[in-house]
Formats: structure tokens, sequence, C-alpha cells
């Protein structure tokens, strides 16, 4: 492409803004959609983008980013706790797998130290896609995620000594070999830099950049922290994102954390996504169009032997279910974007002829490439058979005479009935979750199994001789089918309703049951204490929360005859609002009236 910046920027986002919505729309995931649109727009493609080394190379500040907001996450207590699944999992997986892969090469014809190098590189896998996936999928606190975290964690680790060697193993090695002993004292001091200005100075910096009130201070400064990072790690040699990850470890406890995330998100993410797309642009089409077959086979190698590998690791040393260890399996199977980097070195190095380079790329691009769909096929597949369990109508409720009735077992219903067992009220609770209810059942509760708005559960559970209804379910249809229904059998049962807000409380309202907001006497509660906190006396602020309840409770039913008419509504709240107002300001002058008067009493 021949046209400027602004174009090129263009290209991109229109790629990323058709193909993702489109990939997601068919279940494929967000970063199957910037490989499609990248492999499109490269020189392989439609040459949109006739050289893809510098976009990649400039991509790689959103893998950076990812790693930083990924440290802020982590504590330095809790990455100690890791300490065993990284080094223990993540060690055995890139062990194993690299001799596996190694020796795969090595029947292919390589001699043992390309093999070594070819091994380990395919070894190690893809940071960003891996977590981005789980992310999307919102597995990254589940077992399999934390797990596939800590190997990544110890690939991104094991990456910089494995690069560091390229040059001692291949035929350059006499001539532009660095010395072990300059690299490690490089290492060492680039690391303190970072872990001393992550303590000390980067605080310094932000609580600089808060004082100083400009919004765009803080965000420049989150970025200085980001890039800094980074570079002060590739001085060394060392990988820019190990860098910005242990920045992001030593500000996890600041408190700038949350604002530090919120500013890098944005950019995190495009970038991110362009990363993808110049990985799709990486893989040469043409190479594959002539080695279908060799690259097919590598391709089902790579992803057969780590896939393997990974789920007895997982099964093994990482305690993870059949299913933990599949879904494991299927997210870290596929090559990491160092592979790139460790197959360039490795033809500088003499390693590797630049037609093996290709194809290597080639294998690590399309194993990314195939990753969604693998985990989609391995979810179907863990899908299809599912933990049997027994179909369930509704639980044989035993003859009796309850007063009370409570639909709903949740943290709501729980708690009306503990008052009720502590009073010795007999009652009958109802429950449509199955697994709430054996859970409920192993604490010595009981509950029953069914939906409230069946009419034969209702006359099972008593509801002709109860006294009282209470709704404590959770879904606001739920609720609402459930009081029609016990309204329509049972028009004499007195009804108690929790609703969920306004509106909920009025469409309840209108079938003439006694209303009860989830939420509303906590926030009172807290709102009374927070008055006290500030210096409002105790007497004072309980009177004014016992008003401003009257005068809520008041406007709910006021608006209950209005609330289909948006407008009147909107003039209600107007209304309402000025009126509070009022009534506050005037309880407020009285009080400062009467302070002076008992001060003087106090004085005399």
């Amino acid at each position: 492409m021949h046209g400027g910046g602004l174009e090129l920027a263009l290209v991109f986002l229109l790629a990323a803004v058709i193909a993702v919505p489109l990939f997601k729309r068919f279940g494929l995931g967000a970063v199957l959609g910037y490989l499609a649109a990248g492999v499109v727009l490269g020189p392989y493609g439609v040459r949109v983008i006739r050289d893809a080394e510098p976009v990649l190379a400039a991509s790689e500040i959103g893998v950076v980013m990812m790693l930083f907001v990924i440290g802020l996450e982590l504590s330095l207590a809790r990455l100690k706790l890791m300490r065993k699944p990284v080094f223990g999992a993540g060690g055995l997986q890139v062990a194993l797998s690299g001799l596996a892969l190694g020796a795969l090469a090595m029947v292919g014809g390589l001699g043992w130290e390309a093999a070594l190098v070819v091994g380990l590189g395919l070894a190690l896998s893809s940071t960003a896609v891996g977590l981005q996936l789980l992310a999307e999928r919102k597995a990254l606190n589940s077992d399999h995620g934390r797990l596939a975290f800590a190997i990544l964690l110890f690939q991104d680790i094991a990456a910089i000594p494995l690069i560091a060697a390229i040059p001692l193993l291949g035929q350059a090695a006499a001539a532009d070999a660095q010395p072990v002993g300059l690299a490690l004292i490089k290492a060492i001091g680039a690391i303190a830099a970072v872990v001393i200005g992550g303590r000390y100075l980067l605080r310094q910096l932000f609580r600089g950049a808060a004082r100083i009130g400009v919004p765009e201070m803080l965000t420049a400064s989150a970025l200085m922290a980001v890039l800094g990072a980074a570079w002060v790690m590739s001085l060394a040699g060392l990988s820019m994102g190990l860098g910005a990850f242990l920045a992001g470890v030593l500000l996890a406890d600041s408190e700038f954390r949350h604002e530090i995330e919120s500013q890098i998100e944005p950019f995190k993410g495009l970038l991110l996504g362009l990363f993808f797309m110049a990985v799709g642009m990486s893989i040469d089409l043409n190479r594959i169009a002539a080695e279908p077959a060799l690259i097919a086979l590598g391709v089902v190698a790579l992803l057969g032997v780590k896939f393997a590998i990974l789920l007895a690791v997982g099964m093994a040393p990482g305690r993870l279910d059949v299913r933990g260890a599949l879904r494991l399996g299927s997210v870290l199977a596929l090559g990491g974007e160092f592979a790139f980097v460790i197959f360039a070195e490795s033809v500088k190095a003499g390693l590797l002829d630049m037609a093996m380079r290709d194809r290597l790329v080639a294998i690590v691009g399309l194993s990314m490439a195939l990753t969604p769909l693998l985990m989609i096929a391995i979810d179907r597949l863990i899908g299809l058979r599912p933990a049997p369990k027994p179909k369930r109508d509704f639980d044989t409720i035993p003859d009796g005479d309850p007063q009370v009735i409570l639909a709903g077992f949740g943290r709501f219903g729980q708690i009306v009935a503990r008052l009720l067992v502590a009073q010795k009220i007999p009652f009958v609770a109802l429950e449509t979750d199955a697994e709430q209810v054996d859970f409920m059942r192993r604490f010595g509760n009981t509950v029953y199994y069914g939906d409230p708005a069946r009419p034969e559960l209702l006359r099972a559970a008593g509801a002709a001789t109860a006294k009282i209804f209470i709704n404590a379910i959770d879904d606001v249809d739920s609720s609402l089918r459930a009081v029609r229904v016990v309204r329509r059998l049972y028009p004499d049962l007195k009804v108690f309703a929790r609703a969920h807000d306004r509106r909920h409380a009025w469409q309840l309202m209108d079938l003439g049951v006694e209303v009860f907001r989830e939420t509303f006497a906590s926030g009172l509660e807290m709102g009374r204490e927070v008055l006290v906190a500030l210096g409002v006396p105790r007497e004072a602020a309980v009177e004014r929360t016992q008003r401003f309840r009257e005068h809520d409770e008041h406007l709910l039913a006021t608006q209950h005859l209005i609330y289909d008419d948006e407008s009147a509504l909107l003039e209600s709240a107007r209304r309402s609002r000025a009126e509070l107002e009022q009534l506050f300001e005037a309880d407020i002058g009285r009080t400062q009236a009467m302070e002076p008067r008992e001060g003087r009493m106090r004085d005399g």
C-alpha cells in the first residue's frame, strides 16, 4: 500500500470492524477474525501490506500491554504461591514438548542443534492468543485458565535463555556470540532496574500525575510505565513482555492499580488486534500451496504432540479433571509468537535456511488460526457427554399444614427462612435450581425442587391452607409468573414479594401484593451510618432516614399510577426531587437554629 499512515490505519480498522463481528456471529471468536483479516490484507492476500515484518514488530506492543495488565491482576504474594504450577507444570510441559518435537525434527533431517532449537521453539505457546481466547470465554479464573497462565508465564521466562543460546549453537557463535557472563550481568541489571522502578519510582510518578489533576498526564504516565519497562528489558536482550509483566506485578498493590488498568485497556485491545492481524499476514500462503502435505503434517504433529503432553501435565501435576485437561490442551497446543523470533535468529546463526524457516512460520501461524476451531470442537465434544443428571419433575412434599410457603431459596430467601426457623414457624421452601436444592440439603435445610408457578406443586406444598406466600425468586419473569398463578388459584392467600427495582415493584403492585425492594432497606441503613460518620447526630440521622423512607414509599405508590407514561413519570421524579430538597433544607435550618441554644445550655 502506497498511502500514508491515515489510510493504513483506516484499512486496519475497517478490516477489524468487518471481520471480527462476522466471525463472532458464527461463534468463531475475535482472534480468528483478526487472523483472517491479516491473511487477506497481507503480502500473500490482496497485498494491501507488502511486508508484514514491520507491522509484526510494532504490534508486539499489544502483547507487552496485555502482560502488564495481567501483572496488575497479580501481587508478589500471589505470584509466590504460583511457583509450583509455574516451574512444575510449566517446566515439565516445555521439557517434554521440546524433546518430543525436537526428536521429530531430527527424524525430518535436521541436526541436533537445529532440532533442539526447533523443538523448544515449537514447545512455546502464544500468550496473546491463549489468554485472549480464555478471556473471551470468561475462563481466566477457572482451574484450567489459571494453570494455562502459569505455563505461559514459564514459557515466557524460558524463551529468554533459549534466544540467548541460539548463537552458541549456530555456526556464527565464534564471531558474534556475546559472552555468557556479560549477558547474565545485563539481564540481572535490567531486572533490578524494573523491580526498583516499579516499587519506588513509578509510584512517585503516578502520585505526581494524580496531583496535577490533568487526566491525560495519568494516561501518559501509564503508557510510559509499560513501554519503559519493556525498553529496559529489551536493552539487555530479554523479553519486553516479561519486563512489562514484572512492572505490573510490582504495581499490583498500589493505590493506582485500577486507574492504570483503565488507562491501558483501550490501547491494549486495539494493539492486540493489530498483532493478530500481523500474525495472519506472516502466514506464507505460497509456501502452503507449494507444500500442502508437508505443512499439514507439521501442523497436525505440532497440535497432536503438544495436546497429548498438555493433557497428561494437566491431569498429573496440574490436578485437573479430564474436562479441564482437555480445555487446557486445546488452548495451549498452538505455537507461539516467540517462535517467529527464535526461527529468525536461527537463520542468522546458520542453524536454519530460509525455506525451513518459512515452513515453520507457516506451521505456527496455521496452528494459531486453528486453535479457536479446536477449542470449539473440544467444547462440543465435552458437551456431548455431560455428567448424567437425574431428570427431576418436582420433589414429593410430605403432607402437613405449613403457615408459610417460601418460593426461592437464594440469598434473600435464606434470610427470611432463618428468621422463620428461629421462631419455630413451619414453612415449605421451593427452589427451581436443582443444584441449589442439593447443596442446601447437605447443610440440613428442608428445601424442595420445583417451579412455584405450577399449580400441582402449590397444591402439594399446602397453599390451600397456608397463610402467607413469600416470593423471593431471583428472576423477574419467573417471579411475576408465580405471583399471577398464586393470585388466580388462591386469591385469599397473603403474598409478600421481593422486588428487584421500582419497575418490578410496580408490576407486583399491579397484582395486589406486599412489595419489599431488595436493596432499599440495606441502602437506607448504610446511608444512615454515612450521615453519622459525617458528624450528623445519630438521632437526627435516624429521623432523616425515616423521613426519606416515608417520602420514597409515598412516591412509589404515587408513581405506580403513572409508571406506563414515561413523560408523566419523569415529571413526577423531577417534582419529587425538588420536594425532597425543600424538606431537608427546612430540617437542616431547624437543626442549625437549635445548635446555638444547645451550646448556651451546655455552657450554663
